[in-house]
């Protein structure tokens, strides 16, 4: 059996990325662990490398940190990475706000895992996303932006929020990414076992 930790305080990605990890019955197991780790400026996928190899040095075990970023098209990719501040800072409202005077109101939802295999370890980026359209906040409000983005590949009627647990980790980012790693990680314990 593989298992890593997963660097988060977020109880709420927790439990679906070990719902996402069961559903695909992987043998995978993930324990959690919230690790202090420089917040470094740049793309979705340099941030994630820093902040892997930084957990890895820090727990001397292999691990899994994630990134999320919510890339509005009308503002070419922005919040982006930085979706987390722009949100603490300005609510679901002003998100919405940020979109007034375009008519276009596109977002990709994107989700990174790096995976470390432990401190000094080249790190893996694994990426999933998701197109939908920035929304109204509907459903309800307790997981980041999930009530402002409506995901397309849903008909388009519900946005995260208001979608099943089971339906967003179908489609989700998240699911997307982590069904990549999964895949990694279940090759690798294959070829460690031959």
């Amino acid at each position: 059996m593989t298992s890593f930790v997963f660097v988060t305080g977020n109880a709420n990605k927790l439990k679906e990325v070990q719902a996402i990890l069961a559903a695909g019955g992987s043998g995978v197991s993930v324990t959690s662990q919230s690790v202090e780790v420089p917040e470094v400026q740049g793309t979705t996928q340099e941030v994630a490398i820093a902040k892997v190899k930084a957990a890895a040095d820090k727990l001397g075990t292999a691990c899994v940190t994630e990134d999320t970023a919510l890339c509005f098209e009308a503002l070419n990719g922005l919040p982006g990475p930085y979706i987390k501040d722009f949100l603490g800072n300005l609510g679901h409202e002003g998100l919405n706000k940020m979109l007034k005077g375009f008519s276009n109101t596109k977002a990709t939802a994107l989700c990174t895992f790096a995976y470390s295999a432990g401190p000094g370890q080249e790190p893996i980026l694994f990426e999933g996303k998701t197109e939908g359209n920035i929304v109204e906040a509907r459903g309800p409000k307790n997981f980041g932006w999930d009530p402002i983005f409506q995901p397309i590949e849903n008909s388009g009627d519900k946005t995260y929020a208001e979608m099943t647990s089971e339906d967003k980790n179908k489609i989700s980012h998240r699911y997307r990414a982590l069904e990549k790693l999964r895949v990694y990680l279940t090759e690798k314990a294959e070829k460690e076992q031959s």
